[in-house]
């Protein structure tokens, strides 16, 4: 895929999509862990508070003791993270945890009213941060009076460490679910591109003549550009069959001046008058020419995009009943090795004026012999017309498909045939390659590359 390709695009917008909200829902994921953790800290804290404060009583000396101190080695362990601490007010603390040690929760200024609990985050021994839950008790006279603020604490390092092992738990999973994302999305834009692979297969039928037109059988989203195409290429077949039209009159009201021109000029040579007659003349077949050549050109130049395919045997049938009954041809032995079922994408006129061109210009130099073939072969369909005549030159090859290029100038005609046929194959994405027959003389070989798959040509050999 190159960087202008839409399905890139649309996978490199979705993958960018997919991680980003992976990504985010990974951190969201992360913090809510977090906060379930901190609330489950919370909540055992809140159980030490609740021992500590039902264990409070006074010794023999009068000092405040814990008859139960909570069932946590940590609170014995040294600067172990969990921590407890029982302040006096307002003389300060008067127990705490051993695993203080030597230092001391220092709790910030709080009202605390009857049971509330608060919760604080407070620096901790060792520059750590504790998380802290405090609440104050009211001392019964047995136990001397007064108020305590009773705390727990715990280093809140213990919650990003339970988040990190989450976070590393997670990530196969993140990972897993990115796999499968981006191959789901891989799929989509698959599937849904795959209606615009279907416009393009349509309209290469329609420029293989295949078919004419795209037709609806495309999803809803689809279906108004194959529509505005089909609409377009009723306009393009509207145009040209008026561009058709106005070349055939254009040809009629042309043709008719210059035959008069001829038959003037014919009559001026019967009364001596050879000079005007021969510039009349001359004139007239520059002319003449001319008009033949442009109304080729446009005729090519106007070909529709989708031609339905048309068999060739019959057009060659066509031209050669007609070539067979002029004096050259009647005189000649004619070969045609083409299949019945042998079919190009050109429209049936252009054609029939190849194959005419061909077989004109065959009759005009072959000495006894015209062969007419067609192979369909490698993806291509070539139709060839032999003779047994003089042949061309290699070095005059360019000459005869050049406009108005001629070999003899003696013979009759315009030379405009084999430069025609060079246009009209051109038109249809095909070429038109001379050389020498095997017969010994011209070989002129048309080759189309746009045919109807499936052709099986046989070999048919036709008697003068």
């Amino acid at each position: 895929m190159s960087r202008g390709s839409l399905k890139l695009r649309l996978l490199a917008a979705g993958a960018a999509s997919i991680l980003l909200a992976l990504a985010i829902a990974g951190f969201g994921l992360l913090l809510l862990f977090e906060r379930h953790v901190e609330r489950r800290m919370t909540a055992e804290l809140q159980a030490y508070l609740r021992q500590l404060v039902s264990g409070l009583e006074r010794g023999p000396d009068g000092s405040l003791n814990i008859a139960r101190p909570p069932a946590e080695p940590r609170f014995e362990e040294p600067l172990s993270g969990l921590y407890w601490q029982i302040t006096a007010e307002p003389q300060g603390p008067v127990l705490r945890s051993r695993s203080l040690w030597d230092a001391a929760l220092d709790l910030p200024s709080d009202h605390l009213v009857g049971a509330e609990v608060h919760e604080h985050t407070i620096a901790g021994p060792g520059r750590s941060s504790l998380l802290v839950v405090e609440r104050s008790i009211t001392l019964p006279a047995n136990l001397g009076g007064g108020a305590v603020r009773v705390a727990v604490a715990v280093d809140r390092a213990e919650i990003h460490a339970a988040g990190l092992a989450f976070a590393v738990d997670l990530m196969p999973s993140l990972a897993l679910l990115t796999a499968f994302l981006l191959a789901a999305s891989w799929a989509h834009v698959a599937v849904g591109l795959r209606p615009l692979d279907a416009v393009r297969r349509r309209l290469h039928a329609v420029r293989a003549g295949r078919d004419s037109r795209l037709g609806t059988a495309f999803p809803d989203e689809v279906r108004p550009l194959a529509a505005e195409v089909d609409h377009l290429l009723d306009a393009q077949e509207a145009a040209i069959t008026r561009a058709r039209a106005r070349a055939a009159d254009l040809a009629h009201g042309l043709k008719t001046p210059l035959t008069i021109l001829a038959s003037d000029a014919e009559e001026l040579r019967t009364r001596g008058e050879t000079g005007i007659a021969e510039e009349i003349a001359t004139v007239a077949d520059g002319m003449r020419r001319h008009v033949e050549r442009e109304l080729a050109r446009a005729r090519a130049g106007t070909r529709l995009g989708s031609v339905a395919a048309q068999p060739v045997r019959p057009i060659v049938d066509q031209v050669t009943a007609v070539l067979r009954r002029t004096p050259r041809g009647q005189s000649l032995h004619w070969e045609i090795d083409v299949a019945q079922d042998l079919a190009v994408p050109v429209d049936a006129q252009d054609l029939a004026e190849i194959v005419g061109n061909l077989g004109e210009n065959a009759v005009k130099w072959a000495a006894a012999r015209i062969r007419i073939a067609g192979r369909a072969r490698d993806g291509s369909v070539t139709v060839s017309v032999e003779d047994d005549g003089p042949g061309i030159p290699e070095d005059r090859i360019g000459t005869v498909l050049a406009r108005g290029g001629r070999l003899d100038e003696t013979q009759p005609g315009s030379g405009l045939g084999l430069a025609i046929v060079a246009d009209l194959a051109e038109a249809y994405s095909g070429s038109l390659a001379v050389g020498r027959s095997p017969l010994g003389g011209l070989s002129a070989a048309v080759r189309f590359s746009l045919y109807i798959e499936g052709t099986n040509p046989v070999t048919r050999a036709c008697a003068p």
